[in-house]
């Protein structure tokens, strides 16, 4: 009895001893913009003990002890998290939690998860379902979705997206945080983008997303895969389609594992495998495609860092219609002159010469840390291998040879720092180094169109923005870039010397030939990029954006050094060494209104480009491979100016109609105008869809391509053998105006729980309307796509 007694005395002894009476308080805190969260449920794992964190985001537990605690805090709208607290004294501590989190994985779903990459800038944006309707389609079909979007094509399978008029190295494309380098220059150089491996994509209608490049004149198109949840979680997804205009199809499949503690792994894999398509009334020849995709990432996602790797593999093989290689001048104008190509075969999945293939690489590896002070830190580091291939009609032992054989590797490091200064300040700020190297294989025995070279480039930039009330907010930013583009170029002694070549640029000749001169050309720019501009908010409904932009332009390789044959594109180009950096202002206006029923967006705007370069067509000139026509690169002072609108009315809870209208106008110094500008074109939908009916879908699409009125006159006059006499080869007036109607549909089919089958049917150009485009390089020589019927078969799992 004394010892229990005893035992108990030493016991309160202790425990009275023990400080119990610390103080715990508790803020919590959104991660990304320190926002107070109310409402979160703090738990004390080892008492239980349990508290209501208040308007302000406080909490508060009293009378702990000298002990480590495990608080486990839960927030509707969060993802629930564990913290470790060692007390010793009185504490404050702030606890970050990610809000928003289930809208997050709700948006994963649906491919929205997109930030605002400028804040005085209405940017277009296609989300995921949109994509996975498409996905048969290029990147450039889909973005001809967007207003202000067109496409540049050669034939029906190489899309290039056109935005406000214009293109190739004034657009630049990102995919998934890695700026798309494979040789863009090319009016059939489309991107090598998987567009299932995306879901998202952005379109900034100018250069003024500085974090991404400052030369981006034309804009900018964002690639984003998709945001992978951090939890336990394994899903997928499957899309099929087959369709009767080139009968063939395409499958693609996408498989995602991820974990609570935030490692994820995702794999994505396409194929497309086409035969001739078609015109309304006869087989387009040679047009087949045959396209391989696959990406992979893997990695660790947590709030505060991330760490992902990611791989990616396009191969293409694109057949080039063959009636737009031909022989001698006379048939350079009977084909340009007849009704339908002059070469029709029976169909086939055979894609001979011409064609091209194309192989490119990327992986990139990148990181981020956030730091409480200091804000975001990540790191980026790129690499690319693009290799394309040309192949003309040779014959002999070169047949199989291509003629053009080009590889292009990059890499990069990136630093970027997205610092919160203030409540109402935002820093970005970020710091790149890039070097390529271009190799033109000689082996091809043709004269190489564009020479080896090394390039280097140096970029800093710095975006801020200021919310100076509720209502509006200022954003400012200025970019720097540096590039050096060091080539070795063989140049006929004849072309050299007839550029006046020989007097500018003697010091770059390093051998003399005879018939040629081998150069050594070190060219460097300083280019200076920025960005001012203001969004008003008027209320929740109405939205006013201004933006002033300043873009330049370093000249791409094809436009400094091009001086040959290029197959695929079926003309012979010439280059300028002389040329200067382009450099752009453009003025950007967009009211937006959303309401429940109606939406409105108009963005007219105002581009002034000083020495813009452009190419146009200067004869035609006959070679030992045929009769080609020739387009000279040329630089002068344009302007631009156009308006995009659009529009959406939700007629009732199951009916809908949406509308664009998109015109752009551009002339020179001479207000002349400039060419390939994309005519006016309306777009008008009715949608009908009852979600109590399986969501059943139905759509008519009605779009009208306009009669391009304003265009220069390159035609010019060839001598016939044949008949003594010269010709006029009228490469300059557009065609006529089209109106195509397009049909599609859909069905959901659920199968289990988790998986849903969705069924799809597409009928495009639905009157089998016989047209060509403006913008189609080989509408020369053959009609664009007559009918097609797609269907579609999506399962979710």
């Amino acid at each position: 009895m004394r010892i229990y007694l005893l035992l108990l005395l030493l016991s309160s002894i202790v425990s009275h001893s023990q400080n119990c009476d610390l103080t715990l308080t508790g803020h919590i805190e959104d991660l990304h913009d320190n926002s107070k969260l109310a409402g979160a449920t703090i738990i004390i794992k080892e008492t239980q003990q349990a508290a209501y964190s208040d308007l302000e985001g406080v909490f508060t537990f009293k009378n702990l002890c000298n002990a480590n605690y495990t608080l486990t805090i839960a927030h509707p709208e969060c993802l629930t998290l564990e913290f470790e607290v060692k007390m010793t004294k009185n504490i404050t501590k702030t606890f970050k939690l990610e809000h928003h989190y289930e809208e997050l994985n709700e948006v994963i779903v649906e491919g929205t998860a997109e930030l605002q990459t400028t804040e005085s800038l209405a940017e277009s944006k296609i989300n995921e379902a949109t994509i996975e309707d498409n996905s048969s389609k290029t990147l450039g079909d889909l973005l001809d979705r967007v207003s202000g979007v067109s496409t540049l094509n050669t034939g029906n399978t190489i899309v290039k997206p056109v935005i406000n008029g214009l293109h190739s190295s004034r657009v630049t494309v990102m995919n998934n945080g890695v700026r798309m380098e494979d040789q863009e220059w090319g009016i059939e150089h489309a991107p090598n983008i998987d567009v299932n491996s995306a879901s998202s994509i952005k379109v900034v209608k100018s250069a003024a997303a500085l974090q991404y490049s400052g030369d981006a004149i034309g804009g900018v198109v964002i690639v984003e895969p998709n945001r992978i949840p951090v939890k336990d979680t394994l899903y997928g997804k499957t899309i099929m389609n087959a369709q009767s205009n080139g009968r063939g199809g395409s499958i693609s499949s996408r498989l995602t594992k991820s974990y609570a503690k935030g490692w994820f792994a995702s794999v994505n894999g396409t194929i497309k495998r086409y035969g001739d398509f078609k015109a309304p009334d006869y087989i387009l020849s040679n047009t087949g495609a045959y396209e391989r995709g696959a990406s992979a990432r893997f990695g660790i996602n947590r709030f505060s860092s991330g760490l992902e790797a990611y791989y990616s593999y396009y191969r293409n093989t694109l057949g080039i219609l063959r009636a737009s290689h031909i022989g001698g001048a006379q048939d350079q104008l009977t084909a340009i002159n007849s009704g339908q190509p002059t070469i029709i075969r029976d169909f086939t999945y055979d894609i001979d010469r011409p064609r091209q293939e194309i192989t490119h690489h990327l992986a990139t590896l990148k990181g981020f840390r956030k730091f409480e002070k200091l804000g975001k830190l990540s790191f980026r580091y790129e690499f690319q291998q693009n290799n394309r291939l040309e192949f003309d009609i040779r014959r002999g032992d070169d047949a199989n040879k291509a003629s053009i054989d080009l590889e292009l590797t990059t890499q990069a490091i990136a630093l970027d720092l997205d610092s919160k200064l203030s409540d109402q300040i935002n820093l970005k700020t970020g710091v790149l180094a890039r070097y390529q190297k271009n190799f033109a294989d000689p082996n091809t025995g043709v004269r190489r169109l564009i020479p080896d070279y090394d390039k280097y480039d140096l970029g800093i930039y710095g975006v801020t923005d200021i919310e100076l009330n509720s209502k509006l907010t200022l954003e400012a930013g200025l970019r720097i870039d540096y590039s050096l583009i060091d080539a070795l170029k063989f140049y006929r002694t004849s072309f050299w010397e007839s550029r006046n070549y020989d007097v500018l640029f003697a010091d770059l000749v390093i051998e003399d030939l005879g018939t040629q001169v081998l150069t050594n050309p070190e060219l460097d720019f300083l280019n200076f990029s920025g960005t001012l501009g203001t969004k008003y908010s008027f209320n929740s409904k109405n939205k006013l954006f201004f933006n002033i932009s300043l873009g330049t332009r370093t000249p791409n390789p094809s436009e400094l050094f091009s001086e040959g044959l290029h197959h695929s594109a079926s003309r012979i180009e010439l280059g300028d060494l002389r040329f200067e950096a382009e450099k752009a202002y453009k003025l950007s206006l967009t009211y937006q209104f959303n309401s429940d029923r109606f939406g409105l967006s108009i963005n007219p705007y105002l581009n002034f480009i000083n020495d813009f370069i452009l190419i146009e067509p200067t004869e035609v000139q006959q070679t030992i491979r045929g009769n080609f026509q020739v387009w000279e690169y040329m630089q002068t002072d344009a302007v631009f100016t156009g308006i995009d609108i659009d529009a959406s009315y939700k007629l009732s809870e199951r009916l809908s109609y949406s509308s664009q209208f998109a015109i752009v106008k551009a002339y020179d110094e001479n207000d002349e105008p400039i060419i390939s500008m994309p005519p006016a074109n309306f777009r008008n939908e009715i949608v009908y869809q009852n979600t109590n009916l399986n969501n059943l879908m139905f759509s008519l699409e009605s779009q009208y391509v306009f009669r391009q009125n304003e265009f220069p006159d390159n035609n010019f006059d060839i001598f016939i053998p044949t008949t003594g006499v010269n010709e006029t080869v009228d490469v300059s007036t557009p065609p006529d105006a089209y109106h195509l109607i397009n049909f599609r549909s859909s069905y959901d089919i659920a199968i289990n729980s988790k998986s849903t089958l969705v069924a799809g049917l597409t009928v495009t150009n639905l009157f089998n309307t016989s047209y060509r485009d403006y913008l189609n390089s080989l509408r020369f020589y053959a009609d664009d796509l007559g009918r097609n019927i797609l269907l579609n078969l999506k399962i979710n799992y």
